[in-house]
């Protein structure tokens, strides 16, 4: 557990450096960008709901959904969004055969005939994620925007063969992520926005995927 708490303060620092050299002007000093940060425009904006699939290098590709929470803007067109997603796949049938040739190699045979069959493993992923989202310039019915993240990640492994078993607790882990997503949002109405992004997640164990589309609805009207 020291280790995940650890890991995830080395990704907080490394989120808000590239926060600041991404958005910090050319033009404004050190003192002036900061002073771009404000807490007064913070609060309640809007909470959305959305779905898509999400594939990764080790679990099979599944549909996830997640909760929005956007908190408003903590800068010029910087908003605050707090979100939690959830899916649950089964790994990769090359990491099941892979470990079960393993476990032949150890297994005393002397007719040659032993086999290993350890079943479907499920692999399920609970994320809560923090972004800064730039939003850039658009029309006036949609805006585009670009997001880094941090996220902290529960993740619960299962199975019929390894459930209380050492594989089990493997699996069972809490990691910390780097994020980063790129997405359109479409006024529908003044309460009423249509989302779409594309989502990428990096971290320990698994690397990550997702295309989500969903609706939010807007707290403030208009939106950001």
């Amino acid at each position: 557990m020291k280790s995940e708490i650890v890991s995830l303060m080395s990704y907080n620092r490394a989120f808000l450096a590239a926060i600041a050299l991404l958005l910090a002007p050319q033009s404004l000093g050190a003192q002036g960008f900061l002073d771009e940060f404000s807490y007064e425009g913070l609060g309640l904006a809007g909470i959305g709901l959305d779905v898509g699939p999400v594939a990764s290098d080790r679990v099979t590709t599944e549909v996830s959904i997640g909760v929005l929470v956007d908190y408003g803007m903590i800068a010029p067109r910087v908003r605050v969004l707090f979100g939690i997603n959830y899916f649950k796949g089964e790994l990769d049938q090359n990491e099941i055969d892979d470990f079960e040739r393993r476990l032949l190699q150890i297994i005393r045979d002397p007719t040659g005939d032993a086999t290993v069959d350890i079943g479907r493993i499920r692999w399920s992923n609970l994320e809560a994620t923090l972004d800064l989202q730039y939003i850039f310039p658009s029309g006036p019915r949609y805006f585009t925007y670009l997001g880094l993240g941090i996220g902290a990640h529960i993740r619960n492994g299962s199975g019929a063969a390894i459930d209380g078993t050492f594989v089990e607790d493997a699996l069972d882990t809490i990691a910390a992520s780097a994020d980063l997503s790129l997405g359109v949002e479409v006024v529908l109405t003044d309460r009423i926005h249509f989302t779409t992004n594309v989502r990428g997640v990096l971290s320990s164990e698994l690397l990550i995927a997702s295309a989500r589309a969903g609706f939010m609805y807007r707290i403030l009207p208009g939106g950001n």
